[in-house]
């Protein structure tokens, strides 16, 4: 430890090394549950390139763990510390290095705020659509990490798709430059695309270059209410196969709805079985609302309501927003799974995980992506019942054998970090897994980047 922080200390700052305690406990886990966290030796907040560098060739020569964190607000323990490592905490590398309005690109150290890239392009007339629920809060190099997705996927896509560059500073130290400025480029393997969604296990990003689009018109909303989740979902199968592109199609399962009426007394029906959004950014989204409307209406929706004007979309999707408030506040503690199906089989996912609440006697609500098939059942329970705790467990990986009989995925935005560590050898198979283990042993052969994560 004292030969870990001298040499640590001839490489940076004072102020960038933190040895108390009492705070690098604060630094040891993100927001998921049942995920175990170590005690780190030390946190380190570094604001250069050179200064991460120097982390790593420190933390090579001494054989210490490094732990990469970006705001900590993920839900797989991915960015939870082991015993005696370096926290490599990347929140004080925030500047916005460029936006560049020609080449619709912007280049960003790792710890830049989501929303606070996404307000600043908009000075420009651009957008950065990615945009998890935590975007107020959570760091582009933390997106990267974890391949975040957000409500506007349906439409825009995930974090992946917008990442055309990355500089990475490598397990010795070296600095490791991939991708492009360009809008086109097929040089070599696409490293670029392999350190999004790695969760810090291959390298430490220290600069991104982003794609950026023309910022969207304001769009314009409706909500379905529908008599059954099977009705909801096959409204959904309609408007994808007629071709309409919503900006955000979403889904609140009955329960969800329900505590949405407890915490925020919103007046939905609580004969409301599910709930659909839906939202248009198009030259003329009124028009595609009616057609989207009549679409539901068809399937069975008992009640369709399209706003008229932007704050008239913004109160039917706050239902949408309060979803995990209100189900947090259900019980003490909350698990949030993040299973992702085909949009065809998104009913089956939905009535399946109401049967495994019934099943373990526990209240799960289910809020979706619908128009990407990305679900988040919500298992809430109460940390001081271990038997209650034990079947909240059992529950969530249960759901997640649910999705990959459904011909779906464990994780669609969330990543695997340690909670679903088990279950990503079950989706991969002996082989993936094999090869999968052979790229992390070609980028980190001590095992010293955030070991314990995902294998």
């Amino acid at each position: 430890m004292d030969d870990l922080l001298v040499r640590l200390r001839t490489g940076l700052p004072a102020d960038a090394l933190i040895t108390d305690p009492d705070i690098t406990i604060s630094y040891a886990h993100d927001m998921a549950s049942f995920c175990p966290a170590g005690t780190p030796a030390v946190v380190v907040l570094p604001r250069t390139v050179e200064q991460v560098q120097h982390v790593m060739r420190t933390a090579t020569a001494l054989r210490v763990p490094v732990v990469p964190q970006g705001a900590r607000t993920g839900l797989s323990g991915a960015a939870n510390a082991s015993d005696g490592c370096i926290v490599l905490s990347l929140t004080k590398m925030d500047r916005i290095l460029e936006i560049n309005a020609v080449d619709r690109i912007a280049v960003v150290e790792p710890g830049v705020i989501n929303a606070t890239l996404s307000r600043a392009v908009a000075e420009l007339g651009l957008a950065y659509p990615p945009d998890p629920s935590s975007w107020e809060m959570c760091t582009i190099g933390g997106n990267i990490g974890t391949a975040s997705g957000g409500l506007c996927c349906v439409k825009y896509g995930v974090t992946a798709e917008y990442v055309l560059g990355l500089d990475v500073v490598l397990a010795d130290g070296r600095l490791l430059t991939t991708g492009r400025r360009t809008a086109k480029g097929v040089a070599g393997y696409d490293l670029t695309r392999l350190f999004v969604g790695s969760e810090g296990s291959l390298g430490i990003v220290v600069k991104a270059v982003l794609a950026l689009k023309p910022e969207p018109p304001q769009q314009l909303a409706l909500a379905a209410e529908f008599g059954s989740a099977a009705a909801a979902c096959d409204a959904v199968c309609r408007i994808m196969e007629s071709g309409h592109t919503p900006s955000l199609l979403e889904i609140m399962d009955r329960t969800t709805v329900r505590a949405v009426n407890a915490l925020a007394n919103m007046g939905l029906p609580e004969s409301t079985e599910a709930l659909l959004l839906a939202a248009f950014d198009t030259p003329d989204p009124a028009a595609d609302l009616a057609a989207v409307g009549e679409l539901c209406a068809a399937a069975g929706a008992t009640e369709v309501v399209p706003a008229e004007d932007a704050a008239e979309s913004e109160l039917l999707l706050q239902a949408r927003r309060l979803a995990l408030p209100a189900l947090e506040a259900v019980r003490s503690a909350t698990m949030i799974d993040d299973v992702c199906v085909p949009r065809s089989r998104l009913a089956e996912m939905i009535d399946g995980t109401a049967a495994v609440a019934e099943k373990y006697d526990l209240t799960v609500g289910v809020c979706a992506h619908a128009g990407d098939g990305n679900t988040h059942p919500v298992v809430c329970f109460d940390q001081a019942d271990p038997d209650e705790s034990r079947r909240a467990r059992a529950s969530f990986d249960e759901i997640m054998g649910l999705g990959l009989e459904l011909g779906g995925t464990i994780t669609g935005e969330h990543g695997v970090g340690t909670l679903k560590k088990e279950w990503l050898s079950r989706e991969l198979g002996p082989v993936g897994l094999e090869l999968q283990r052979g790229i992390k042993q070609t980028f980190d052969p001590l095992g010293l980047l955030n070991p314990g994560k995902l294998f």
